[in-house]
């Protein structure tokens, strides 16, 4: 592995969120942009789950704390995050009760240190969207999600309010229609009225009634959402980065509303079956046109 692979992350252009791989920040004209989101597009196993968690370990050289991990995935930890985590950066993840909501008191104690992953559902059925079940399953893991929102609320004000500016979202399966997936719900709730909302107003939805009550600690712990980036992992059917690149957009898909898009898949050179990215948008912002080969290193992803 070279020197810049074992470096810290780079000094990304002004504003910029490095991503924690210097020749991509290159390619991004400095990272990601803070307040927006990116999406990594792939399927599983290409590579996308070692991408955002060098993303989220680069925030300890930039900002002084790691990004958190938001995991939706329905049916254990298939992602494998607290072991890649601790292999790719030594990195021990701290994982929280799938119920975990703390009270006020630890909330507001600066000296508490939040969990930093928490798989929010713990579901052990078959995989569920309204067009493929019948409605009272469905209905009842819509049920689920509105128990989980307090959850999710409460580990991300913690978590920012202590200075986490990144957020890793991960376990988003493929689905014939993504506005009926529950995990769309789930994350179109969190990134709108959690992740870009002010975060007084964050507090209020998580506090209620007891929000004047604790109103000071909610100043004096106020953070800036604009300058939060969040990374989504979207698994695709497509393994093959022409038909990822070719793919047309359908009612309700993020990849129209993301600010930037990373597309990851294999590709054929010859007789051999390699890994590549494109950065396909990365709105209001250079971006390289290249296909940019990469490998899967015990380290982690890594640009060719």
């Amino acid at each position: 592995m070279s020197g810049a692979d074992q470096s810290p992350a780079s000094s990304p252009a002004s504003g910029r969120l490095s991503t924690g791989d210097p020749t991509l920040d290159q390619r991004l004209g400095g990272g990601f942009l803070p307040g927006t989101l990116t999406l990594l597009v792939g399927a599983t196993g290409i590579g996308k789950t070692q991408l955002g968690l060098r993303f989220a370990d680069a925030g300890l050289a930039q900002e002084g704390r790691r990004g958190i991990l938001f995991d939706m995935t329905q049916r254990g930890d298939a992602q494998g995050h607290v072991a890649y985590a601790e292999r790719l950066s030594d990195w021990r993840l701290r994982p929280a009760p799938p119920d975990h909501r703390p009270d006020a008191a630890s909330l507001f104690d600066a000296g508490q240190q939040p969990p930093d992953y928490l798989q929010v559902f713990d579901y052990r059925g078959p995989k569920l969207d309204s067009r493929e079940h019948l409605f009272d399953a469905y209905h009842t893991w819509r049920q689920e999600l509105v128990s989980k929102l307090d959850v999710a609320i409460a580990f991300f004000y913690a978590n920012f309010c202590r200075g986490v500016r990144r957020v890793v979202i991960d376990g988003i399966d493929p689905t014939y229609a993504p506005d009926e997936s529950i995990q769309f719900a789930m994350f179109e709730y969190v990134y709108q009225q959690v992740l870009r909302k002010e975060s007084d107003w964050v507090a209020r939805d998580l506090l209620r009634q007891e929000f004047r009550k604790h109103q000071a600690a909610v100043e004096a712990m106020r953070y800036d959402h604009s300058q939060i980036g969040c990374a989504m992992l979207y698994t695709s059917s497509e393994t093959m980065l022409d038909a990822l690149v070719e793919r047309p957009l359908v009612p309700g898909d993020w990849l129209a509303n993301a600010n930037t898009v990373i597309y990851l898949g294999r590709v054929r050179d010859g007789n051999r079956v390699g890994r590549a990215l494109h950065i396909a948008k990365h709105r209001g912002s250079y971006a390289s046109d290249e296909i940019l080969p990469f490998e899967i290193t015990d380290r982690g992803l890594r640009l060719l």
